[in-house]
């Protein structure tokens, strides 16, 4: 009898079973893109099937697929204690921006875990915006200015990080940007539920 046609099945079965698990173990990375349509909604895809979608989250590298809610925990509270600014509110606002992905890049050029605008990484001495610790404390510093440029009215801090302060000084209040009213609510809804614990 001969047995090579009774191994090579088993082979290839063990080969394909290999393959198959080493594919499921590697890391995928991809850029995540998002466009708002005529009525309103805000679209999300892998694979953008037009040309109006743009980048919402670019993907630089497998180490960004590893972010959890706790794991700056510790830049978070060194960047809090420095800068005199609200643990649970640094954290609330790393969540709205970024959900914790150090390496997210918004339509705008915003960068990082704080999504630091470009202008103002160049301002805060940022040399590495995808650095956490550097993120963090930079965008910590930001908010510390923009909190006490609006007298401590914490409403118009947020919406100042989003929309930028002459736009909300030009408004005198929370501009009527859809955008960023709905970033001042998510934050602030963030903030009391880190609070709480």
């Amino acid at each position: 009898m001969d047995h090579r046609l009774t191994r090579t099945p088993f082979k290839v079965i063990v080969l394909s079973a290999l393959f198959v698990l080493f594919v499921a173990v590697i890391p995928l990375c991809a850029d995540i893109y998002s466009y708002i349509d005529s009525q309103g909604v805000l679209h999300f895809s892998n694979v953008p099937t037009s040309a109006q979608y743009t980048v919402y989250i670019k993907e630089r590298s497998a180490r960004s697929l590893g972010y959890t809610t706790n794991r700056y925990d510790h830049l978070i509270t060194g960047a809090s204690t420095r800068q005199g600014v609200s643990f649970s509110l640094l954290k609330a606002l790393i969540k709205a921006e970024s959900n914790f992905n150090p390496e997210a890049v918004s339509r705008a050029g915003a960068k990082g875990l704080m999504q630091i605008m470009p202008a103002n990484i160049k301002d805060l001495k940022i040399k590495d915006p995808f650095d956490p610790r550097e993120n963090i404390m930079g965008g910590a510093r930001y908010l510390k200015k923009l909190i006490k440029r609006f007298n401590g009215e914490l409403s118009l801090a947020l919406a100042a990080y989003n929309a930028g302060p002459s736009v909300v000084e030009r408004h005198q209040g929370i501009p009527p940007i859809k955008e960023t009213e709905e970033f001042v609510e998510k934050v602030l809804k963030y903030y009391a539920i880190y609070r709480r614990g």
